[in-house]
């Protein structure tokens, strides 16, 4: 796969796009409503096949809302669901994008839970808002972007430790 644009009707922000081209590591989220964004993975830098924007170090990645640069802190992905969690900072205030389950992540705006988000890595994009949770145009399209860009959801640790042990067995 090199580039999916998906046509999304979301129930806050109406109809969006989100392109992912694994490729180039881009993933753009755009829509009437919504602040564009564009997540990018620095040219020359060697694609990771199971990260769909191809990198989580922060060092090699660029995320603009509507052409400004704004901070994007992935974690390094390593045993516990907290390490594959995605910090965007911008404007003094703090989203998260946290696996909470297997095949989900939940949004966070300043530590308040907004939705679940689900995408496999194929540029295909679901969300739950959580009734009472007012998302705004950015929580929309950060969501999107953070879940095309970098997935969702992970095993949890005893799962991870017992394919480890199974491995070591004849």
């Amino acid at each position: 796969m090199t580039v999916t644009e998906s046509p999304v009707e979301d129930t806050v922000s109406g109809p969006l796009t989100v392109r992912l081209d694994t490729e180039r590591g881009e993933v753009v989220v755009e829509g009437e409503a919504v602040p564009r964004i564009v997540l990018r993975r620095a040219a020359g830098t060697e694609a990771e096949e199971h990260i769909p924007v191809g990198t989580r170090d922060g060092g090699r990645l660029t995320l603009t809302v509507d052409g400004e640069e704004v901070g994007v802190h992935p974690a390094k992905g390593r045993l516990t669901r907290r390490s594959y969690a995605v910090e965007v900072r911008r404007a003094g205030q703090v989203w998260r994008l946290v696996p909470d389950s297997i095949p989900s992540s939940r949004l966070l705006r300043d530590g308040r839970r907004l939705g679940e988000f689900s995408s496999e890595g194929d540029g295909e994009v679901a969300v739950d808002w959580r009734p009472g949770a007012t998302p705004e145009a950015i929580d929309v399209a950060l969501g999107y972007a953070l879940a095309a860009g970098f997935g969702t959801g992970a095993q949890p640790m005893w799962m991870l430790v017992a394919d480890a042990i199974g491995d070591l067995l004849p």
